[in-house]
């Protein structure tokens, strides 16, 4: 077994927590308080290479291993719950999908301009009624001759309604199948198409700086080219782009938790309580001991997963592991992390405060956590 990285890896890893410390550390917390998603920085991060980072050169990628991209996306969360959140769906769920998809022609026109970070694409599949079970969808797209007319809506959609969204990929339903259950489609709806809106949402706990929106389909007609692969593939494509998708989450936790661990370190050992830095307390430095631990484990399995999807192999189960525990880990280290900045913890002054916000997304995004044990009992034969 090797559990070193490779030297790009390791370059990868230097060069993107350069970027991350010397760009986006200075503004994160002004973004934060102004609920400002930045085109600048999603500009600055497309020019160093960081969407499209799996994708084949021929689109515009960067065609390197999944680890690579996992580490990318882990050391701008490190900095920035956010600005991951705009690399980890602008990768996994806008380019994931027309990348594994989509047809050639389909490829050729949107990829190019996704993977240079000049535009991005949502992913539409949650509902106001159909968040876990996403197989209760309500919108419908009905064929009328070569085109098909969608009416419906969809919620909490990352990077769909900024003035660099180029349009969505949409789940429909589309019919019925031979076994009654709805057939599933998916579409592919640029900005700009007659009766399609899309409209920011405000007010959010956690990644204030990055772009969510709401999706609005009234009348939309599109042609039957817009169709993404296949008729009646749209749940197993969508099941597809969440098992990678788990793979952003998790990563998201983990360089969260790292971020938060480094902040409570570093303030434990500057902070003086009776004539000593409070790291030198059992209490303190027994907290930052399980942080250590837990995010330690959290990497490994994280990075197997990463490994187990390179290597082609089945890697569902670790995915939803992965996802789970990197996010439930990120959720046990800033909770010690605001702890033990005591008071200071709870100012928005302190990054450690973004950070405690930031992670309860994870719990949640991508599959809840309880969905991601119904995932695993189901694989382990419950």
């Amino acid at each position: 077994m090797d559990y070193d990285l490779t030297r790009e890896q390791e370059m990868i890893r230097k060069e993107v927590r350069r970027f991350a410390e010397k760009e986006i550390a200075p503004v994160a917390q002004e973004l934060d308080e102004r609920e400002e998603f930045s085109p600048e920085l999603t500009r600055k991060m497309g020019e160093i290479g960081l969407f499209g980072m799996f994708v084949d050169e021929r689109y515009g990628g960067q065609q390197m291993d999944y680890v690579s991209y996992i580490i990318a996306v882990e050391e701008i969360a490190r900095v920035d719950g956010s600005q991951a959140a705009t690399i980890a769906a602008g990768n996994s769920l806008g380019i994931g999908p027309i990348y594994y998809f989509g047809t050639e022609e389909q490829k050729r026109r949107y990829l190019p301009k996704l993977c240079s970070g000049e535009a991005l694409w949502g992913f539409g599949l949650t509902e106001p009624t159909a968040g876990s079970d996403a197989g209760g969808s309500k919108t419908t797209a009905v064929r009328d001759g070569n085109h098909w007319v969608i009416n419906g809506s969809k919620i909490f959609i990352t990077n769909a309604a900024c003035e660099m969204s180029l349009g969505v990929t949409v789940q429909a339903v589309t019919g019925k199948r031979p076994n009654g259950k709805p057939e599933y489609t998916c579409f592919l709806v640029e900005h700009g198409t007659p009766g399609f809106k899309a409209v920011a949402m405000k007010r959010k706990m956690m990644w204030r700086a990055s772009n969510t929106s709401e999706l609005y389909f009234d009348q939309v007609r599109i042609p039957h080219a817009n169709i993404l692969g296949k008729q009646g593939d749209g749940f197993h494509q969508m099941l597809k782009t969440l098992d990678g998708g788990r793979l952003s989450i998790g990563a998201m936790g983990l360089g969260g938790a790292q971020g938060a661990y480094e902040l409570a370190l570093k303030y434990a050992r500057k902070r003086e309580q009776f004539g000593q830095p409070i790291s030198k307390f059992q209490a303190v430095a027994f907290k930052l001991a399980d942080c250590a631990m837990q995010i330690e484990c959290a990497r490994n399995l994280l990075y197997k997963a990463c490994w187990l999807k390179d290597k082609g192999r089945p890697f569902e189960l670790y995915a939803a592991m992965a996802k789970l525990y990197c996010s439930e880990t990120m959720g046990r280290v800033v909770d010690h992390a605001v702890q033990i900045h005591g008071g200071y913890g709870l100012m928005k002054d302190y990054d450690v405060e973004r950070f405690y916000r930031d992670q309860k997304l994870l719990d949640i995004g991508e599959g809840t956590s309880e969905v991601q044990r119904i995932v695993i009992s189901r694989h382990i034969g419950c």
